[in-house]
């Protein structure tokens, strides 16, 4: 029987339980009644029981035994933990702005902490590949030279020898040509985004975003009050027809590999892209997260590269090429806007780590990043045919595996009758598997029903073994 966990009733379950077990209602030693028994007598599902029991089971009230049961531990040595709030004394606090408290609702994204691991976190490359050594020495190296001034503050938009490398890299690399004083160096394609966005968007301003997009990057629009106008991607990138809004600010695209899906859009289609930002004398921002990995073998040009009129805001990121904690990313913004968007930076985060960005800029110039993104295309590509496999084999009667996303992540749409991707996004959290329900990344639903999982974070026995996971929960959870 197909029954989801009842909200909440868990819970409560769970709270009485464990009560019982604190003040030795339930001795220790005793043996729990069966999950179908405590079902029957509550009148709730099975699956509720058994997810009150699985809280009871990690915070150690009980011990699973098996093939008899489950029995009560000592409480003897647990804390009751209390949350309560005592009384204020002061006072009340001035009320949240809105854009405060749109922050704060806007936020629903799962999995933020390593805490809860790697495998299946979208957007991760193979981290266990990253040359540690080689960098520790490139950052010992910087520490070895320093001058008492360099620990001063930095240049916000970055150091010139970053700026000066990541131009030569984005002109062999992407066929960009771009001045290297049009290069701000972030901590990534969100804080590019957020500076660009804060700069642009005035309260109920349009803009364009793709349907299916970056959840984050819609969060951030949402937050910051502007009026969403999705538009359908098809098989040659964002539906330029389906654009409903009059007066956007901006258009938020991920054209050389569409985020989740992974389409690339056509040449002919960014064309029309350009002519139309034209036309609504509007812009266009890039955001091209993945470029090496959807464009080794089959290279497309950029729309940056493509644009005549000044009107894209190009960002780029090292932290899905390398690896997340490394927060540096970059954007090649219109002389237009540069001023205010320096301006802003100025005036909030400052400046990125100069250790980091002169290793980096080391990194480049010595073709480092080109032998390290070689060896991960190498590695992504050989774990991405095991997950494929494995998953086909163990998890084939669930969902069906789009196996034509370039990138770094794979969808897998639920086929199983039963299963929702929001609840079993929550449920694989809870034993340590990141993955992202396809149904959040949409605007506006349709239907879709899926999980988005990243392939090459892990190496291939830890991917067979998350797997062979997924398996067991999806299985619990049918019943």
């Amino acid at each position: 029987m197909n029954v989801n966990p009842q909200p909440q009733i868990y819970i409560s379950l769970y709270d009485a339980l464990k009560k019982a077990i604190l003040t030795r209602s339930l001795e220790p030693g005793s043996k729990l009644p069966p999950s179908r028994i405590l079902a029957k007598d509550l009148a709730i599902s099975r699956s509720t029981v058994l997810k009150a029991i699985d809280l009871l089971l990690v915070e150690r009230y009980i011990e699973s035994v098996k093939g008899s049961g489950y029995y009560i531990l000592s409480p003897k040595d647990k804390k009751l933990r209390l949350n309560f709030t005592l009384k204020d004394k002061k006072g009340s606090y001035p009320s949240l702005s809105d854009k405060g408290k749109a922050f704060s609702q806007n936020m629903d994204w799962s999995g933020e902490s390593a805490e809860k691991g790697v495998a299946f976190r979208p957007g991760l490359p193979p981290l266990d590949i990253f040359p540690v050594q080689l960098w520790k020495k490139l950052i010992g190296d910087y520490w070895r030279h320093v001058t008492p001034s360099e620990l001063s503050y930095s240049n916000t938009i970055g150091l010139q020898c970053l700026r000066e490398n990541l131009a030569n890299y984005l002109r062999v690399y992407r066929d960009i040509d771009c001045d290297p004083d049009q290069i701000i160096v972030t901590s990534g394609s969100l804080h590019s985004l957020y500076l660009v966005s804060n700069v642009l968007l005035e309260t109920h301003d349009e803009v364009v975003v793709e349907n299916p997009t970056y959840p984050m990057a819609h969060a951030l629009f949402k937050s910051l009050g502007a009026k969403i106008c999705a538009s359908d991607v098809d098989d040659q990138g964002l539906s330029i027809q389906n654009i409903s809004c009059q007066s956007p600010k901006f258009v938020y695209t991920t054209p050389s590999s569409q985020y989740p899906t992974g389409i690339k859009m056509s040449m002919e289609r960014r064309k029309e892209l350009l002519k139309w930002a034209s036309e609504k004398e509007t812009f266009i921002v890039e955001d091209d997260y993945n470029h090496e990995f959807s464009n080794w073998e089959r290279p497309i040009g950029s729309l940056f590269g493509m644009d005549q009129q000044e009107r894209v805001i190009y960002l780029g990121t090292f932290n899905k090429l390398i690896h997340p904690s490394m927060r540096l990313g970059y954007m090649i913004v219109p002389h237009y806007l540069f001023d205010a968007v320096v301006a802003l930076y100025q005036q909030s985060s400052r400046f990125v780590s100069r250790q980091n960005q002169k290793a980096m800029s080391t990194f480049i110039e010595k073709d480092h990043l080109n032998k390290h993104l070689r060896n991960v295309i190498d590695v992504s590509n050989e774990r991405k045919e095991v997950f494929m496999h494995h998953f086909r084999k163990v998890l084939g009667r669930y969902f069906h595996l789009d196996t034509s996303n370039p990138g770094l992540h794979l969808i897998a749409h639920i086929t199983k009758e039963g299963l929702i991707d929001v609840q079993l996004e929550k449920m694989l959290l809870d034993h340590n598997i990141l993955v992202h329900a396809l149904s959040k990344y949409y605007v506006h639903h349709n239907g879709e029903n899926g999980l988005v999982m990243g392939f090459c974070c892990v190496n291939p026995k830890q991917i067979k073994e998350s797997i062979n996971k997924m398996e067991r929960v999806i299985s619990h959870l049918l019943g």
